[in-house]
C-alpha cells in the first residue's frame, strides 16, 4: 500500500458545463480548457454522502433505514490572495453566474515516469470571499465549490 501527501496536488476550473440526470464519464470533461487555481492552500473534501431515509416500521416497532439521494458534498478551496492569478479570478467570477463550472484535481500520486491521478466533477461556485486576518497572516481567498455531480476518477498509468 502507498499513501502520498496533499503537497504538490493541483486544482484546476474549466468552463461553465450544466449537470446532468447520468454520472459523467472522462470524456465528458475532454473538450474543457483547464486554468490552474494558483497559490491554493488547502482543497478540502469531496465525495459522496446518501441522505438517511427512515420508516417506522408498525408491526416490529423498529426505525429502518434506507440510502437516498447522493450528496456530494462542499469542497472549500484556500487560496492565498492573488488578484492576478487566472484560477483565482475565474472562481470569482464564476461565483456571479448561476452556473456549473467544471473542475479538475490532479493529484500528486504519479509512478515514476507516469501520469498522475485525477478528479473531474461539475460544481457551483457557492462563495468567493477574502480574508485578511491580523498583521502576520497572509490574505486569502475562500471559495465554497458546491458539487452538483459524481465525481469521475482517473487512476494513475505507468
Amino acid at each position: 500500500m502507498t499513501i502520498y501527501t496533499t503537497a504538490g496536488t493541483r486544482l484546476y476550473i474549466g468552463g461553465p458545463l450544466p449537470a446532468q440526470s447520468d454520472d459523467f464519464v472522462a470524456t465528458d470533461f475532454a473538450a474543457q480548457t483547464w486554468v490552474e487555481v494558483g497559490e491554493t492552500e488547502g482543497l478540502g473534501s469531496a465525495g459522496d454522502t446518501s441522505a438517511e431515509v427512515t420508516f417506522d416500521a408498525i408491526n416490529s416497532g423498529r426505525t429502518r433505514r434506507l440510502k437516498g439521494t447522493k450528496n456530494a458534498g462542499n469542497m472549500d478551496v484556500v487560496c492565498g490572495l492573488d488578484p492576478a492569478d487566472p484560477g483565482q479570478t475565474a472562481l470569482v467570477a464564476g461565483e456571479r453566474t448561476k452556473h456549473d463550472y467544471a473542475f479538475r484535481v490532479v493529484l500528486a500520486d504519479a509512478p515514476a515516469g507516469g501520469t498522475p491521478s485525477e478528479r473531474m466533477f461539475v460544481a457551483q461556485i457557492g462563495s468567493a470571499s477574502e480574508t485578511y486576518d491580523s498583521a502576520n497572516s497572509v490574505m486569502k481567498l475562500n471559495a465554497s465549490l458546491w458539487i452538483n455531480s459524481n465525481i469521475v476518477k482517473v487512476a494513475a498509468s505507468a
